[in-house]
């Protein structure tokens, strides 16, 4: 019986999935992530699933090591240094970091680690931000954008958890 009931369940993700290939939907998004210097240096996506929102962050020519991960409250990347994203994705008012009593920002994501090639991958869920409604939708007037930090956030120091200066940064965009 059990046997049966996983089938089932991976037949409906798999039906789920080609359907969802197929049409657009509001609850995918994307963002093309640039370097300083325009470059592009890979993708996030983005897929709304209940409740919970699925982040995929695949990257390839950044330096090495530990990186903080944030959706910042605009969705402008003016290179070099991506100030026009504004400060982190926060409409509850929160301090920054899982581990600061105060916190949460919705817009805080855990580190990507970049390997010695360059290459780095962040597969994350957030219940913090929303594709589709409600006071956490990143789709508001002025839009959202997810950035890439030159070092690592520690999770708890306000507001940007000493993750250093932007080098990666893109749009959210509806899929």
């Amino acid at each position: 019986m059990r046997t049966v009931a996983v089938a089932i369940g991976i037949a409906s993700l798999v039906v789920a999935g080609c359907a969802s290939m197929s049409t657009p939907t509001d609850n995918t998004a994307r963002a093309e992530m640039r370097n300083a210097g325009g470059q592009v240096v890979g993708n996030a996506t983005f897929t709304q699933v209940g409740n919970a929102v699925r982040v995929l962050l695949e990257v390839q020519g950044l330096p090495p090591g530990a990186k903080g991960v944030h959706v910042h409250a605009v969705g402008k990347c003016d290179g070099p240094d991506f100030a026009s994203a504004g400060s982190h994705f926060n409409p509850q008012g929160r301090q920054h970091g899982a581990l600061n009593t105060q916190g949460p920002h919705a817009g805080d994501l855990p580190n990507i680690t970049i390997a010695a090639d360059g290459k780095g991958r962040l597969e994350s869920t957030t219940e913090l931000i929303s594709l589709v409604g409600g006071a956490s939708l990143v789709f508001d007037a002025d839009g959202s954008a997810i950035v890439i930090h030159a070092a690592p956030d520690d999770f708890r120091t306000d507001p940007t958890g000493n993750s250093g200066a932007r080098i990666a940064c893109g749009v959210i965009v509806r899929k």
